[in-house]
């Protein structure tokens, strides 16, 4: 554990100071990619220009299909999104994968490793898959350069599609439980559902008592991650312009401050909704529409985040961010991205944590 704390906060302070002597120094040509749970987003180190594409790892993933039928998008992303930002320099270029590669990895290690192989053949960027401290460190410096003093908590949360990660400078936290992956596992367990995105409402009584003890479940390694008096500032617009705007409109919230939810009033909102339809919810809060099939079950995370931390509140600000400048500052990445074979051989034996290994000890590229 302090050796992944430790870690943590070394990485931290490289990609920050990296962000940081960016302007100072001759930028180096570099191109990476962020290929995320439902899209590929690319940015280079000697432009500001950025190109992005919807792809949906996730569903297929569900479904057992595997990313095998990714392949053919993802290439294309990897070939044509450089092109279209107007990104023509023969750079160096990485592909960084997060949640949904780690649970491909984890369906089947051999095939995702075989499609990596192939993508760096067909298209020449070399494809990782990060671990999720790696990631946590990428969101936090993301958030510090995008926020800056607005920051003033310890931990910033990032909600994604199919992962979730509370960062901060000293240590990181992560569960497979981002907005659609929890939603899943709700509709599974409650209404024996396999369409990830059913129709939870109304919820019952138990159905909450169900959630929450799941989510206690979930979260039982979360205090010992993270430091004491952690703090929160949520940055991602599920909570930003889903939850925030319904629970003040819920709990007739009186918030000191308008950046801030308490525990108690999203509690409130949760009572108020939970015995809803999601017709009279969506009537209800004006939520747009692709947060509120999502919206109850993004308030019990949250709920279920903040008990697990002993936070009474959260602050919330909306931070459009992007790990690429993190990636593209990451020298360790791109010195995979030069022993991609290596890196390959190392990931079949232990999948993401490959990354944390020396490529300088790598007999060949």
């Amino acid at each position: 554990m302090c050796f992944k704390k430790a870690f943590h906060g070394w990485l931290i302070g490289l990609l920050l100071a990296a962000v940081g002597l960016a302007v100072q120094a001759e930028p180096v040509c570099r191109i990476a990619f962020d290929v995320g749970s439902s899209g590929v987003r690319v940015g280079a180190s000697n432009s500001a220009a950025e190109a992005h594409v919807d792809i949906d790892f996730l569903t297929p993933l569900w479904a057992g299909l595997g990313l095998g039928g990714s392949a053919l998008p993802t290439a294309a992303a990897l070939k044509n999104l450089p092109l279209e930002a107007g990104l023509s320099a023969p750079c160096a270029r990485v592909a960084a994968t997060f949640s949904a590669w780690r649970l491909a990895w984890q369906q089947a290690a051999d095939d995702t490793a075989a499609l990596m192989a192939r993508l760096q053949a067909d298209t020449g960027v070399a494809v990782l898959v990060m671990p999720q401290s790696v990631e946590g460190a990428y969101a936090y410096a993301s958030a510090r350069q995008v926020l800056g003093r607005k920051l003033t908590t310890s931990h910033v949360l990032d909600i994604g599609g199919g992962s979730l990660q509370i960062a901060g400078t000293r240590s990181t936290y992560g569960q497979a439980l981002g907005q659609k992956s929890w939603h899943q596992v709700l509709c599974a367990t409650l209404r024996q559902s396999a369409v990830a995105s059913c129709e939870l409402q109304p919820m019952s009584v138990a159905d909450l008592q169900i959630a929450r003890r799941l989510l206690d479940q979930k979260f039982s390694d979360l205090p010992a991650t993270l430091e004491p008096l952690t703090t929160l500032t949520a940055i991602s617009r599920p909570i930003t312009r889903g939850v925030a705007p319904a629970v003040r409109l819920l709990a007739a919230s009186k918030a000191e401050s308008a950046d801030q939810l308490s525990a108690q009033d999203i509690s409130t909102a949760i009572s108020k909704m939970a015995g809803l339809s999601g017709n009279t919810t969506a009537a209800l809060v004006s939520a747009p529409s692709n947060y509120v099939t999502y919206l109850l079950s993004d308030m019990l995370l949250l709920e279920g985040l903040l008990r697990a931390t002993g936070s009474a509140d959260i602050q919330v600000i909306e931070g459009t961010l992007s790990i690429l400048p993190a990636l593209l500052s990451d020298d360790k990445a791109f010195q995979w991205g030069a022993r991609y074979g290596c890196y390959l051989e190392r990931f079949k034996a232990s999948g993401p944590n490959a990354y944390f290994s020396d490529p300088a000890t790598c007999m060949q590229p």
